[in-house]
């Protein structure tokens, strides 16, 4: 590996984030001068940031309505057994976001605007590779670069009970989440296996977010409707290459990739601040995209009949106009005692076996806040997911052993977690993190489909900061 040339190619970066604090230190210094008094420094340790407010400049710019986050992120992933390759990995994340309120900047009522720019870096190495499994261990993996993830302007109506977003959007900011679940990094967890294996080039979702409409009606205080629509493909058409090279910086606003349409009901109990009661939140939500799909079975060959996708004549795909899933959402405290909670969540879907790889999907598992006395903001979580391999892939995996009797069959997939956030200070968190995944990629060597492929215990830590 060159090690100059992939030094090198950060050095732009790292300038243009001197720079960047160079021109806020300069304001926030002529912004504080200006006062007639000035509060004394927060202690470090003490800070919501590690940079503290920038010599007054952060809450000049919040009184105006824009709040400015700068977040790195930086994990070491480490195969200790089974998997792949037993190796190490770092990957780490860089996040520069700018919200804005309109209304507060330049008078226009129930306006927002966001916008977020990451830079990955990982080495050129990651933990998904080394473990060969469907669900990634990191949720901030990605192709080293630095890119546009999302830009929309955001306008709200009726006591915000209606709005409308509009611009580069990502799906799994808003459809399928679950509070308690986000406190896990392996990426299932968040955009799942139901939703990343089976839409076209792994959908809407981080680190590629797409051209797109969203709609949110509010008719109670307790009950939402969310419905979006957003092209159907992030890395545009006739993309024969990774998503993430296609559409390399998030630039490209592809706008012919047919449409995906998610809409989600969502029921929140107890959601603002101060609720006596104990907080929930159940959803209801479903997807449909009007491209083509291959079949996971049949294919075609040379003269246009149908053979098993395992036939040597195979020539070409099968392809299904649409795709479709359904899923549900419930994440409820069911016990909670001043800043201690302990929280369950459970997450399922399903979609059909002739054209997905993932046809049934579930997780869930708890989150304890304030484990110990003391440290009320840290959080131990555990989640279980699981990931079954759609029957008409498993046909297809047995068709292909009779013909190779070494050949291995995949059938689920299942990902176990554990994970301590540990709050070191207001902008400082460590999280060291377990994970146990049985059967990746269903069981099957994703570069040899003749072995089979052992069960993956990956070792991490990840800090987070926030600037």
């Amino acid at each position: 590996m060159n090690t100059k040339r992939k030094t090198g190619q950060y050095r732009p970066i790292a300038a243009g984030a001197l720079t960047l604090l160079g021109v806020l230190a300069c304001c926030g210094t002529g912004y504080a001068a200006e006062q007639a008094k000035e509060t004394a420094p927060t202690s470090i340790w003490e800070r919501d940031t590690l940079t503290g407010d920038w010599g007054g400049l952060r809450t000049a710019l919040k009184d105006k309505g824009t709040d400015i986050t700068l977040d790195y992120v930086g994990e070491s992933l480490n195969v200790v057994s089974g998997g792949l390759k037993r190796r190490g990995s770092y990957e780490g994340r860089i996040e520069f976001s700018i919200d804005s309120d309109l209304d507060k900047a330049i008078g226009w009522p129930g306006a927002k605007a966001h916008v977020t720019v990451f830079n990955i870096h990982d080495g050129g190495n990651n933990a998904a590779e080394y473990a060969g499994s469907l669900a990634d261990p990191s949720n901030i993996d990605g192709l080293s670069t630095t890119r546009l993830f999302t830009a929309w302007l955001e306008q709200s109506l009726w006591n915000d009970r209606f709005s409308i977003r509009a611009g580069q959007l990502a799906a799994d900011d808003e459809f399928f989440t679950s509070p308690t679940a986000g406190n896990l990094i392996n990426g299932t967890f968040g955009w799942a296996g139901l939703l990343s294996a089976n839409m076209t080039n792994g959908g809407p979702a981080y680190p590629v977010a797409t051209p797109g409409i969203q709609l949110k009606i509010q008719p109670t205080d307790n009950f939402s409707v969310l419905a979006a629509a957003f092209n159907g493909d992030p890395a545009g058409r006739h993309c024969d290459d990774d998503p993430q090279k296609c559409n390399r910086h998030g630039t490209k606003f592809p706008l012919n990739g047919g449409t995906l349409w998610m809409g989600e009901l969502q029921y929140g109990v107890n959601q603002s601040e101060g609720a006596e009661g104990l907080p929930g939140l159940y959803k209801l939500g479903a997807w449909y995209s009007d491209n083509r799909f291959a079949d996971q079975r049949y294919g075609l060959n040379t003269s246009g009949a149908t053979v098993s996708v395992s036939d040597p004549d195979l020539n070409g795909p099968l392809n299904h106009k649409g795709n479709w899933g359904l899923y549900g959402v419930a994440d409820q405290t069911i016990w909670q005692r001043d800043a201690r909670s302990l929280s369950v969540f459970l997450r399922g879907g399903f979609s059909p076996s002739s054209r997905n790889l993932i046809s049934y999907y579930a997780d869930g598992g708890i989150g304890l806040k304030g484990l110990f006395a003391g440290r009320p903001d840290d959080q131990l979580t555990l989640g279980v997911a699981y990931a079954k391999i759609s029957r008409d892939t498993v046909t297809a995996d047995q068709d292909a052993a009779q013909h190779t009797p070494s050949y291995a069959v995949r059938s689920s997939e299942i990902v176990y977690e554990l994970n301590y956030t540990a709050q070191i200070t207001p902008w400082w968190t460590l999280q060291p993190d377990l994970q146990y995944i049985v059967r990746p990629n269903g069981g099957q060597n994703p570069d040899d489909p003749t072995r089979s492929l052992n069960h993956a215990f990956v070792v991490g830590l990840r800090t987070t900061i926030a600037f």
